[in-house]
């Protein structure tokens, strides 16, 4: 498959995917940024901005649950880059420092949630 075929772009306020879709891809944001919320009827939580480099949607890649949060664009002419399942076993298999940065990734995002957690627990 052409590497122009798994890039889409996104307007300003574009809905990537929504919390409990299905979903057996991850993104790389390629160019402007992307923001990974919680929606609550008219209430929107901007869980985190993620920019060019960064990544979103690996849990479902990983274990084939639903999403978690919505991925919206938050820049004009925003570009991700889809990587699917099996492109993504494959680069896993591949590639140890991808698997690494991923794993990593997740490490960090877990910690942070657990903090936060913790945080609105124990004001």
């Amino acid at each position: 498959m052409a590497i122009e075929k798994c890039i889409n772009e996104f307007d300003v306020d574009d809905v990537v995917f929504e919390e409990g879709s299905t979903g057996r891809e991850l993104f790389v944001v390629l160019d402007g940024k992307i923001d990974i919320v919680k929606l609550n009827g008219a209430s929107k939580t901007v869980i985190v901005t993620l920019g060019k480099g960064e990544f979103f949607g690996e849990m479902a890649v990983i274990d084939g649950s639903s999403r978690s949060a919505t991925a919206i664009a938050a820049a004009p002419k925003t570009r991700v880059m889809r990587i699917n399942h099996a492109r993504f076993v494959y680069l896993v298999s591949q590639q140890p420092a991808f698997a690494l940065m991923i794993m990593d990734a997740l490490s960090k995002r877990l910690r942070a949630s657990n903090a936060m957690t913790f945080k609105a627990a124990n004001p």
